[in-house]
């Protein structure tokens, strides 16, 4: 049960879904920030930046954002399930990308720290093929869900109930994006 009262049945909207619906005037633009950062055009595949997104969440022990994320990942990446498994375990070894292989320690050092992203992370980066805009969003990305983590941990949301759930998740996430319907967030 989370921290405080939601109003709502957390086993039906686990983790930040749940806060999201308890604030609407918050969850509308963190679900905007979603979408902008994870289904909207970009040169790095949904995919690829749903994995940013879940090896960070992974990194911050979120288990919520990490099993849900891999799920959207493992749902977009040629290499499903367990690509996505082989990142979270070690991505210098994982056969992803060597572009992925270039972001992904970008994306841990800004789980560490923004100042712990290095000139030579960024040329390493660049090196790789990254664009200055894949770098940004990259950055961003992984400080965004930073902030979801600990926004869902802080207030101790209850994960989903089990792996199924998340898998039916992203089949929705992949076809509609990160927009909820209005009846679902608690305002119509």
């Amino acid at each position: 049960m989370a921290h405080i009262e939601l109003g709502i049945d957390e086993t039906i909207l686990p983790g930040i879904m749940g806060l999201l619906a308890y604030r609407p005037q918050t969850g509308g633009p963190l679900q905007q920030l979603a979408n902008a950062l994870l289904v909207e055009p970009n040169s790095l595949s949904r995919g690829d930046r749903e994995l940013i997104a879940a090896y960070v969440s992974g990194l911050n022990r979120c288990e919520f954002c990490r099993d849900s994320h891999s799920a959207f990942a493992a749902e977009q990446l040629e290499g499903g399930s367990g690509l996505v498994a082989d990142v979270h375990a070690d991505p210098a070894s994982a056969p992803i990308s060597t572009l992925m292989k270039a972001l992904l320690p970008i994306a841990a050092a800004v789980q560490q720290g923004g100042r712990e992203v290095t000139p030579s992370l960024v040329s390493r980066a660049k090196a790789a093929g990254a664009t200055d805009v894949e770098i940004h969003d990259t950055v961003l990305i992984a400080a965004a869900f930073c902030m979801f983590n600990r926004y869902v941990d802080g207030l101790g949301t209850r994960p989903g109930q089990d792996s199924s759930q998340y898998a039916a998740m992203a089949k929705l996430i992949a076809t509609t994006g990160y927009d909820v319907s209005p009846g679902t967030r608690g305002d119509g």
